[in-house]
């Protein structure tokens, strides 16, 4: 088996396992699109490679490989930084969360502790 047909196999295995996590919903929809846009442009790259070095000459890129790595690290970094910022709200939100949870928790407690003690009747 040539390589291409082994690149072709393994560029679509990458689209069925981004799908299949999909279709699990193990992987968020605003996610997926971003997985599924690159999983194709891969597909595009590996059916058609020459077309990496066509357009590596129109951004005056002399290595067709360069422009892959340097599109690869942008996107990564892209990726790095979306969730580190997604990560940040989401701390933000669980502390938010935990302290809505311990001012209902001393709320109940307080209301147990009334419902326990003798009722002061005026005796």
């Amino acid at each position: 088996m040539s390589a291409y047909v082994v690149a072709i196999i393994g560029s679509i295995l990458i689209l069925l396992g981004i799908m299949e996590l999909l279709r699990r919903r193990q992987l968020s929809e605003k996610y997926a699109v971003l997985w599924l846009v690159v999983g194709v442009l891969l597909l595009i790259l590996t059916i058609f490679p020459g077309l990496l070095g066509t357009v590596s000459v129109a951004a005056g890129i002399e290595v067709p490989s360069n422009l892959l790595f340097f599109t690869a690290i942008v996107f990564l970094i892209g990726v790095a930084l979306h969730l580190s910022w997604e990560l940040s709200r989401l701390e933000d939100e669980t502390r938010k969360l935990a302290e809505d949870l311990a001012i209902l928790r001393l709320d109940v407690e307080e209301q147990g502790k009334r419902l326990r003690s003798p009722k002061d009747s005026g005796h």
